[in-house]
Protein backbone atom coordinates (compact mmCIF):
# COMPACT_ATOMS: atom_id res chain seq x y z
CA UNK A 1 0.00 0.00 0.00
CA UNK A 2 0.95 3.90 -0.63
CA UNK A 3 0.30 6.71 2.19
CA UNK A 4 0.67 10.30 1.70
CA UNK A 5 2.40 12.17 4.74
CA UNK A 6 2.26 15.35 5.88
CA UNK A 7 5.31 16.81 7.75
CA UNK A 8 5.95 20.23 9.18
CA UNK A 9 8.98 21.21 7.63
CA UNK A 10 11.49 19.99 4.96
CA UNK A 11 14.38 19.07 7.65
CA UNK A 12 12.71 16.38 9.06
CA UNK A 13 11.84 15.16 5.85
CA UNK A 14 15.37 15.25 4.68
CA UNK A 15 16.39 13.59 7.75
CA UNK A 16 13.62 10.79 7.65
CA UNK A 17 14.42 10.25 3.94
CA UNK A 18 12.87 7.65 0.83
CA UNK A 19 10.30 5.41 2.83
CA UNK A 20 9.38 2.58 -0.22
CA UNK A 21 5.62 3.33 -0.35
CA UNK A 22 5.37 6.25 1.27
CA UNK A 23 5.10 10.34 -0.62
CA UNK A 24 6.31 12.89 1.86
CA UNK A 25 4.18 16.21 1.26
CA UNK A 26 5.76 19.48 3.64
CA UNK A 27 4.11 21.89 5.06
CA UNK A 28 1.03 24.12 3.63
CA UNK A 29 1.92 21.83 0.29
CA UNK A 30 -0.49 19.13 2.11
CA UNK A 31 -3.42 21.60 2.04
CA UNK A 32 -4.02 20.98 -1.78
CA UNK A 33 -3.90 17.30 -1.66
CA UNK A 34 -5.48 17.32 2.04
CA UNK A 35 -8.32 14.45 0.66
CA UNK A 36 -5.42 12.25 -0.54
CA UNK A 37 -3.12 12.12 3.46
CA UNK A 38 -3.32 9.35 5.63
CA UNK A 39 -0.99 10.48 8.40
CA UNK A 40 -0.34 13.68 9.77
CA UNK A 41 3.45 14.69 11.24
CA UNK A 42 2.49 17.68 13.63
CA UNK A 43 4.23 20.94 13.66
CA UNK A 44 6.75 20.27 17.28
CA UNK A 45 4.42 22.12 19.99
CA UNK A 46 3.34 21.21 23.45
CA UNK A 47 -0.37 22.38 22.99
CA UNK A 48 -2.99 21.63 20.62
CA UNK A 49 -2.83 24.74 18.59
CA UNK A 50 0.00 21.99 16.79
CA UNK A 51 -3.64 20.29 15.34
CA UNK A 52 -5.26 23.69 14.15
CA UNK A 53 -6.13 22.42 10.32
CA UNK A 54 -6.34 19.26 11.31
CA UNK A 55 -9.94 19.12 10.23
CA UNK A 56 -9.02 19.80 6.86
CA UNK A 57 -7.91 16.53 5.92
CA UNK A 58 -10.94 13.99 6.08
CA UNK A 59 -8.74 10.68 4.85
CA UNK A 60 -6.95 10.54 8.26
CA UNK A 61 -5.83 8.05 9.69
CA UNK A 62 -3.12 8.51 12.27
CA UNK A 63 -1.78 11.68 13.46
CA UNK A 64 2.10 11.71 14.92
CA UNK A 65 3.57 14.11 17.56
CA UNK A 66 6.75 15.44 18.11
CA UNK A 67 5.87 15.63 22.04
CA UNK A 68 5.66 12.96 24.54
CA UNK A 69 3.33 14.96 26.30
CA UNK A 70 -0.20 14.49 24.25
CA UNK A 71 -2.40 16.10 27.12
CA UNK A 72 -5.71 17.76 25.13
CA UNK A 73 -4.71 16.25 21.98
CA UNK A 74 -6.85 13.01 21.95
CA UNK A 75 -10.09 15.61 22.69
CA UNK A 76 -9.11 17.42 19.64
CA UNK A 77 -9.10 14.41 17.40
CA UNK A 78 -11.85 13.97 14.83
CA UNK A 79 -13.51 10.18 15.42
CA UNK A 80 -11.42 7.10 13.79
CA UNK A 81 -7.86 9.10 14.23
CA UNK A 82 -5.25 7.72 16.08
CA UNK A 83 -2.69 9.63 17.88
CA UNK A 84 0.83 8.77 18.59
CA UNK A 85 3.68 10.06 20.69
CA UNK A 86 7.02 10.80 20.65
CA UNK A 87 7.92 8.81 23.67
CA UNK A 88 11.44 7.97 23.60
CA UNK A 89 12.57 10.90 21.65
CA UNK A 90 13.37 13.23 24.25
CA UNK A 91 14.78 11.29 26.85
CA UNK A 92 18.14 12.13 26.82
CA UNK A 93 17.75 15.97 26.23
CA UNK A 94 15.24 16.10 29.23
CA UNK A 95 17.25 13.54 31.31
CA UNK A 96 20.52 16.58 30.58
CA UNK A 97 18.18 19.23 31.34
CA UNK A 98 16.95 17.98 34.90
CA UNK A 99 20.66 17.17 35.93
CA UNK A 100 21.77 20.62 34.61
CA UNK A 101 18.73 22.58 36.61
CA UNK A 102 19.63 20.27 39.71
CA UNK A 103 23.18 21.11 39.74
CA UNK A 104 22.77 24.96 39.04
CA UNK A 105 20.00 25.20 41.90
CA UNK A 106 22.07 23.18 44.32
CA UNK A 107 25.35 24.59 43.54
CA UNK A 108 23.60 28.16 43.43
CA UNK A 109 25.07 28.50 39.79
CA UNK A 110 22.00 31.24 39.33
CA UNK A 111 23.07 33.50 42.53
CA UNK A 112 26.68 33.86 41.03
CA UNK A 113 25.61 34.83 37.86
CA UNK A 114 22.96 37.29 39.68
CA UNK A 115 26.20 38.63 41.79
CA UNK A 116 27.16 41.29 38.66
CA UNK A 117 30.77 40.82 39.33
CA UNK A 118 30.66 40.53 42.99
CA UNK A 119 33.06 37.52 44.88
CA UNK A 120 30.87 35.98 46.66
CA UNK A 121 31.64 32.88 48.21
CA UNK A 122 29.18 30.13 49.15
CA UNK A 123 30.82 27.48 51.41
CA UNK A 124 28.55 24.51 52.13
CA UNK A 125 26.45 24.04 49.05
CA UNK A 126 24.95 20.49 48.54
CA UNK A 127 26.54 17.81 46.44
CA UNK A 128 24.38 15.77 44.33
CA UNK A 129 26.87 12.96 45.24
CA UNK A 130 25.05 10.99 48.26
CA UNK A 131 22.19 13.12 48.07
CA UNK A 132 18.65 11.84 48.47
CA UNK A 133 16.68 12.13 45.33
CA UNK A 134 13.12 10.87 44.49
CA UNK A 135 11.77 10.65 41.05
CA UNK A 136 8.14 11.03 40.53
CA UNK A 137 6.86 9.66 37.39
CA UNK A 138 8.86 6.36 36.17
CA UNK A 139 8.23 6.31 32.72
CA UNK A 140 11.13 6.41 29.85
CA UNK A 141 12.37 9.83 30.60
CA UNK A 142 11.85 9.03 34.44
CA UNK A 143 14.65 6.20 34.03
CA UNK A 144 16.98 8.31 31.52
CA UNK A 145 17.15 11.05 35.28
CA UNK A 146 17.86 7.61 37.26
CA UNK A 147 20.88 6.55 35.09
CA UNK A 148 22.41 10.15 35.18
CA UNK A 149 21.57 11.19 38.64
CA UNK A 150 22.95 8.00 39.57
CA UNK A 151 26.29 8.56 37.92
CA UNK A 152 26.66 11.26 39.80
CA UNK A 153 26.62 9.18 42.85
CA UNK A 154 22.97 10.37 43.92
CA UNK A 155 21.13 8.06 45.94
CA UNK A 156 17.56 7.40 43.59
CA UNK A 157 14.42 6.18 44.45
CA UNK A 158 11.33 6.20 42.41
CA UNK A 159 7.65 6.43 42.59
CA UNK A 160 5.01 5.83 39.37
CA UNK A 161 1.31 4.83 39.13
CA UNK A 162 2.31 0.76 40.09
CA UNK A 163 5.12 -0.92 42.27
CA UNK A 164 7.08 -2.80 40.75
CA UNK A 165 11.14 -4.12 40.28
CA UNK A 166 13.56 -2.60 38.69
CA UNK A 167 16.92 -3.07 37.64
CA UNK A 168 18.28 0.63 37.55
CA UNK A 169 16.62 1.65 40.88
CA UNK A 170 15.95 -1.41 42.76
CA UNK A 171 12.13 -0.80 43.48
CA UNK A 172 9.66 1.81 41.61
CA UNK A 173 7.56 2.56 44.54
CA UNK A 174 3.73 2.78 44.12
CA UNK A 175 1.68 6.25 45.12
CA UNK A 176 0.85 4.94 48.35
CA UNK A 177 4.48 4.93 49.64
CA UNK A 178 4.49 8.72 48.50
CA UNK A 179 3.80 9.99 51.73
CA UNK A 180 6.79 7.87 53.35
CA UNK A 181 9.54 9.12 50.62
CA UNK A 182 9.00 12.57 50.83
CA UNK A 183 10.13 13.70 54.13
CA UNK A 184 13.74 12.10 53.37
CA UNK A 185 14.45 13.80 50.37
CA UNK A 186 17.07 16.69 49.23
CA UNK A 187 15.48 16.51 45.60
CA UNK A 188 12.41 15.84 44.53
CA UNK A 189 12.06 15.55 40.24
CA UNK A 190 8.69 16.08 38.81
CA UNK A 191 8.23 14.28 35.24
CA UNK A 192 4.78 12.71 35.78
CA UNK A 193 2.38 12.44 32.74
CA UNK A 194 -0.53 15.37 33.05
CA UNK A 195 -3.61 14.09 33.39
CA UNK A 196 -6.75 15.06 35.40
CA UNK A 197 -5.37 13.09 38.10
CA UNK A 198 -2.16 14.16 38.23
CA UNK A 199 -2.95 18.07 37.89
CA UNK A 200 -1.49 19.80 40.83
CA UNK A 201 -0.35 16.89 41.88
CA UNK A 202 2.62 18.71 43.99
CA UNK A 203 -0.22 20.79 45.79
CA UNK A 204 0.43 22.36 49.36
CA UNK A 205 -0.41 19.18 50.80
CA UNK A 206 2.74 17.91 49.08
CA UNK A 207 5.21 20.38 49.71
CA UNK A 208 4.20 20.39 53.29
CA UNK A 209 5.83 17.42 53.74
CA UNK A 210 9.46 18.26 52.40
CA UNK A 211 12.04 19.08 54.74
CA UNK A 212 13.26 22.97 54.61
CA UNK A 213 15.50 23.43 51.50
CA UNK A 214 14.47 20.12 49.72
CA UNK A 215 14.89 20.87 45.88
CA UNK A 216 11.82 20.05 43.44
CA UNK A 217 12.71 19.76 39.59
CA UNK A 218 9.75 19.93 37.08
CA UNK A 219 10.40 18.73 33.57
CA UNK A 220 7.03 17.35 33.44
CA UNK A 221 4.52 19.65 32.29
CA UNK A 222 3.83 23.25 34.34
CA UNK A 223 0.12 22.17 35.72
CA UNK A 224 1.41 18.95 38.00
CA UNK A 225 2.77 21.92 40.38
CA UNK A 226 0.16 24.50 41.94
CA UNK A 227 1.62 27.56 41.25
CA UNK A 228 0.52 29.50 44.50
CA UNK A 229 1.63 26.49 46.38
CA UNK A 230 5.32 26.87 44.67
CA UNK A 231 5.08 30.69 45.34
CA UNK A 232 4.04 30.17 48.80
CA UNK A 233 6.92 27.88 50.07
CA UNK A 234 9.46 29.63 47.61
CA UNK A 235 12.62 30.16 50.33
CA UNK A 236 11.48 27.68 52.54
CA UNK A 237 11.77 25.43 49.55
CA UNK A 238 14.00 25.71 46.04
CA UNK A 239 12.43 25.02 42.53
CA UNK A 240 13.86 24.58 39.48
CA UNK A 241 10.96 24.60 36.74
CA UNK A 242 11.49 24.07 32.95
CA UNK A 243 7.64 23.88 32.68
CA UNK A 244 5.09 26.31 34.62
CA UNK A 245 1.58 27.32 34.85
CA UNK A 246 0.62 29.60 32.85
CA UNK A 247 3.25 29.10 30.10
CA UNK A 248 4.52 30.72 29.00
CA UNK A 249 5.19 32.79 32.07
CA UNK A 250 4.01 35.99 31.55
CA UNK A 251 6.70 39.15 32.60
CA UNK A 252 5.96 40.13 35.81
CA UNK A 253 4.01 37.46 37.31
CA UNK A 254 5.38 36.76 40.60
CA UNK A 255 7.30 33.12 40.02
CA UNK A 256 9.68 35.40 38.40
CA UNK A 257 10.86 36.94 41.21
CA UNK A 258 10.58 34.41 43.82
CA UNK A 259 13.02 33.19 46.33
CA UNK A 260 15.02 30.30 45.35
CA UNK A 261 13.34 29.65 42.12
CA UNK A 262 15.36 29.06 38.62
CA UNK A 263 13.20 29.16 35.59
CA UNK A 264 13.63 27.64 31.99
CA UNK A 265 11.20 28.72 28.86
CA UNK A 266 10.48 24.68 28.56
CA UNK A 267 13.47 24.71 26.41
CA UNK A 268 14.08 20.63 27.71
CA UNK A 269 13.57 18.32 24.69
CA UNK A 270 14.28 20.92 21.89
CA UNK A 271 17.57 20.24 21.27
CA UNK A 272 20.32 18.95 18.36
CA UNK A 273 19.72 15.35 19.83
CA UNK A 274 15.48 15.52 18.70
CA UNK A 275 15.61 15.93 14.97
CA UNK A 276 17.53 12.08 14.51
CA UNK A 277 15.48 11.11 16.90
CA UNK A 278 12.09 11.92 15.59
CA UNK A 279 13.33 10.92 12.20
CA UNK A 280 13.52 7.63 13.46
CA UNK A 281 10.56 6.92 14.94
CA UNK A 282 8.89 8.76 12.15
CA UNK A 283 10.40 6.06 9.60
CA UNK A 284 9.79 3.45 12.05
CA UNK A 285 6.08 4.31 11.78
CA UNK A 286 5.82 4.98 8.71
CA UNK A 287 7.17 1.70 7.55
CA UNK A 288 5.15 -0.48 10.07
CA UNK A 289 2.16 1.49 8.10
CA UNK A 290 3.04 0.38 4.85
CA UNK A 291 3.41 -3.34 6.36
CA UNK A 292 -0.36 -3.16 7.39
CA UNK A 293 1.41 -3.65 10.97
CA UNK A 294 0.40 -1.30 14.13
CA UNK A 295 2.26 1.50 14.61
CA UNK A 296 3.95 2.11 18.35
CA UNK A 297 2.82 4.76 20.65
CA UNK A 298 -0.22 5.10 20.27
CA UNK A 299 -2.48 6.86 23.31
CA UNK A 300 -5.63 6.65 24.24
CA UNK A 301 -7.96 8.44 26.72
Amino acid sequence: MSILVRLPDAELAHAIGPVDGVELVIGAAARSRAAEVDVYVADYATGVEALAEIDEFPRLRLVQLQSAGYDGFLERLPDGVALANAAGVHDDATAEHALGLTLAALRGIGESVRQHGTWRRMPGRRSLADSRVLIYGYGSIGRAIAERFGACRAQVSAVASRPRADDLVGTVHGPDRLASLLPEQHVVVVVLPLTEATHHAVDAAFLAQLSDHTLVVNVGRGPLLDTDAVIAEAGRLRFALDVTDPEPLPDGHPLWSARDVLITPHVAGGTTAMLPRVAALVREQLTALVAGEQPRNLVSR
